[in-house]
């Protein structure tokens, strides 16, 4: 048996945990520079706000109703996945880690244990110690536990936050009522086309012949149906090493000059480097980019990207850094305002062993340095060590004008509780005071 465990609106109930007093009302949590949303509490579903809603379009409705809006915290929420995680950890053999706020279960040995009590006792050890309110689906393939979880999410009421599909008569009844672009795998362009074809739940897509799938959603969507019939054939994944890393941002204002973005290509390659060695991996590429603003139509326009590859494999900041200029040379051009820039390392390989190059390497000087930097700028503060063709009075920051504390891993923004009552006698909620420090 496989499970699903997911976080109920994950960026949402992480800001819940620590205002209370927001249980009950609609919270949404909004991207980068506080531009869309990107979560919303079911209060804030039911006010009709969409995901993906542009913030600003919505600030009356937001203003009305009272909704509470947060910048996204990653820090926070990065943390909080972890607690989660670990707790889930201890009561399953093996799992697999499918996004922050959720993954899948594997139950072998399981066979003679009340699953669904099982799962509301999980349920009960990850709100104890984090406060985060979860779903379990339980079902034989993934896919199925898929659906199992989002019957979970979808009647808590009846289900007490875990169901199982443990028979043939509930996996037919939970696909007759799944829609076809609900389920896991199948996405949204294979949703219309499936729509149009007139397959709309996900027992119409079952009821397909194989060849019919096959032809329509390759040999994937007949992987896919044969998970929804009940045959497992989709595993636990191991840690992924990513097959690209980007760091792309827009700028504040209109760049002209090559040197102002050189510095900035630096720093994104410096970011990509540092991502490269988190991971234990190296590039044999760089891609770098340049755009600009597309609203403007009264300026003239140019994009232009370039790939760069490497006489070896590297994670060196200066080494993508001194690459990766060189490509920006080759694209810039006098004359444009440009509005953002982009630096993407690729043919990530694993960082050893080395095949070394007969002509050019890897500077051996580089591997100690560059762990120095890292457990520098770990111990004092992000990219407190910096190269010198950076900016070294600038760092980047996102618009974040709604952000909460990073409560769990910043002790100087951690909770201070008053337990000190205004008077004698039995305390009551109203005799306390939280703060932060």
């Amino acid at each position: 048996m496989f499970g699903l465990i997911d976080c109920n609106n994950f960026y949402a109930s992480c800001e819940r945990v620590f205002r209370p007093e927001m249980n009950g009302k609609p919270v949404v949590v909004l991207s980068n520079n506080d531009g869309c949303v990107i979560a919303r509490s079911n209060e804030a579903k039911s006010l009709g706000i969409p995901m993906g809603a542009p913030a600003y379009q919505f600030q009356k409705l937001f203003d009305k109703n009272g909704v509470y809006i947060f910048s996204a915290n990653f820090v926070l929420y990065g943390d909080m996945s972890a607690r989660v995680m670990s707790i889930v950890a201890s009561f399953v053999p093996d799992m697999e880690i499918y996004s922050i706020d959720e993954a899948f279960l594997l139950l072998d040995g399981f066979d003679h244990f009340d699953l669904e009590e099982y799962g509301k006792k999980i349920r009960k050890a990850v709100y104890k110690s984090t406060g985060i309110p979860v779903s379990i689906g339980f079902a034989p393939t993934k896919a199925l536990a898929k659906a199992a979880n989002r019957i979970a999410k979808k009647y808590p009421e009846k289900t007490g936050g875990v169901y199982t599909i443990n028979s043939d008569e509930k996996r037919i009844k939970a696909l007759k009522w799944l829609k076809a672009e609900d389920v896991w795998g199948i996405g949204r362009q294979h949703s219309k086309r499936l729509e149009n074809l007139g397959v709309k739940s996900a027992w119409d897509f079952i009821c397909q012949s194989d060849g019919w799938v096959r032809k329509y959603m390759s040999v994937v969507g007949l992987r896919l149906k044969r998970e929804l019939e009940g045959e497992s054939s989709i595993e636990l994944e191991e840690p992924k090493i990513k097959k690209e890393i980007a760091t792309t941002r827009s700028f504040e204002g209109h760049y002209t000059t090559l040197d102002q973005l050189k510095e900035r290509v630096v720093t994104f390659s410096v970011t990509c480097a540092e991502k490269l060695r988190k991971q234990n991996s190296s590039a044999r590429s760089v891609m770098v980019f340049l755009l600009t603003n597309a609203h403007r139509e009264d300026l003239p326009q140019y994009q232009r990207n370039i790939v760069v590859k490497f006489p070896f494999a590297t994670n060196s900041g200066i080494e993508i850094a001194r690459f990766a200029c060189d490509g920006l040379s080759r694209i810039f051009r006098e004359g444009y305002n440009y509005k953002k820039a982009g630096v993407i390392v690729m043919d990530i390989v694993p960082e050893n062993p080395v095949q070394l190059n007969l002509f050019e390497n890897s500077n051996p000087r580089h591997e100690p340095l560059m762990k120095a930097i890292d457990r520098i700028n770990r111990s004092i503060g992000h990219h407190k060590v910096k190269l010198a063709s950076q900016d070294l009075d600038r760092t980047w920051k996102m618009r974040q004008e709604k952000l909460s504390p990073r409560y769990t891993t910043r002790l100087h923004e951690i909770l201070v509780i008053n337990a000190t009552g205004k008077g004698g006698g039995t305390k009551t909620d109203g005799d306390f005071e939280t703060k932060r420090l």
